[in-house]
């Protein structure tokens, strides 16, 4: 078995926001990658007006997940969640989405169908260049509060400027239709209210609460962990 990360909104260098629990999946013989995003300019061009959006992101990452034949579990999170509901779709060797504090959307939904239609208070949006980014005065009393202090430290050099086009773009395939797929509801998350996480898990055939934060896989990789390899 292999395991696909997918990473959320507005960061870059996913196998930083992961390496807690790949390295305890490494342990256990089970090898794991996560694609860089190019929405978030991980993959060249910058985030913004012109630059790189959903199809790119959904691109990238069917691109590793067609790298391989092996049995495959991606493990989305957040808006990784918009993401993998297209690029996992009719994938064979995909066996199973593990969907942590993420979105689960319908064929033809966006991800700004999911909110008010106002930003965020945790997010800064510049509508000139085309971004959006979390506010690094906000980021760890919303999404890192559970963690050690040096994941808290390290986590803002990490942040990126995304393209807000994703947040418009909707998807044209829903994996979890065609998957066996498990939500985990992270009932201490302050960006996204274990309410709202709850509503988006109706959707999956199995559904986990932790009592963690908006990222467990580095407040609780063990956890984590234990929750990839039941699966």
């Amino acid at each position: 078995m292999r395991v696909v990360f997918v990473h959320g909104a507005c960061v870059r260098d996913g196998s930083w926001w992961w390496h807690r629990t790949a390295k305890l999946l490494k342990g256990r013989g089970v090898a794991s990658v996560a694609p860089a995003l190019p929405s978030c300019g991980e993959a060249g061009p910058p985030g913004g007006v012109g630059g790189p959006g959903l199809t790119e992101d959904v691109a990238a990452v069917r691109q590793v997940l067609r790298d391989s034949d092996e049995p495959t579990v991606v493990v989305a999170h957040s808006y990784g969640g918009i993401i993998t509901a297209e690029a996992a779709a009719g994938i064979g060797s995909v066996r199973h989405l593990l969907l942590i504090s993420s979105y689960l959307p319908e064929i033809g939904q966006s991800l700004s169908e999911f909110g008010d239609g106002s930003p965020a208070p945790f997010l800064d949006v510049d509508p000139e260049a085309g971004t959006f980014e979390v506010r690094p005065e906000l980021l760890v009393d919303t999404f890192l509060q559970d963690c050690d202090p040096e994941v808290q430290a390290q986590a803002a050099d990490h942040l990126a400027r995304q393209s807000v086009q994703v947040t418009g773009q909707p998807i044209g395939a829903a994996a979890w239709q065609q998957v066996p797929t498990t939500y985990v509801v992270c009932t201490q998350d302050r960006g996204t209210p274990a309410r709202l996480q709850r509503e988006f898990a109706r959707r999956a055939d199995n559904v986990v609460e932790l009592h963690a934060g908006h990222h467990p896989f580095l407040s609780r990789p063990a956890e984590v962990r234990d929750l990839l390899l039941n699966l």
